[in-house]
């Protein structure tokens, strides 16, 4: 697999209810940025455009998300995105975010299915991709 990426990102006050805690569903958008700026470091090209470029739609097939500590309003979090794994027709993204080295706020997977653009049917994860997903 590639080397893990560190995305650092601060918390918003629009992220956050009015008590300054992050809303539950920010953490999606957390979880699917910093993926996609992952994409960018390993893609070497804008993420999300570099994978569309392999002639497929990456639809999300399952997600998962655990909070494990508080996060608020100016908050500094780590964002470490890794591939846990590459399947034949899909790849997954396992990604934990930190506000301290000691202190975990969140952990997630996130799995993308390879659809074709044309057919819509599920195609396997190109060769070229594939590569550079895996070791």
């Amino acid at each position: 697999m590639p080397n893990s990426v560190i995305i650092n990102r601060k918390v918003l006050f629009g992220d956050c209810d009015p008590e300054g805690i992050v809303y539950t569903p920010r953490f999606s958008y957390f979880v699917v940025e910093a993926v996609h700026d992952a994409l960018t470091v390993w893609l070497s090209g804008p993420g999300l455009r570099t994978l569309l470029g392999f002639n497929l739609l990456p639809p999300a097939r399952a997600f998962s998300l655990e909070f494990l500590h508080p996060v608020t309003w100016d908050d500094e979090l780590s964002i470490k995105v890794s591939v846990s794994s590459v399947g034949l027709h899909s790849f997954t993204f396992l990604v934990e975010g930190s506000l301290t080295p000691d202190v975990m706020a969140f952990t997630s997977s996130l799995t993308h299915v390879c659809v074709s653009p044309i057919t819509r049917e599920v195609i396997e994860v190109p060769l070229q991709l594939r590569a550079l997903l895996q070791p």
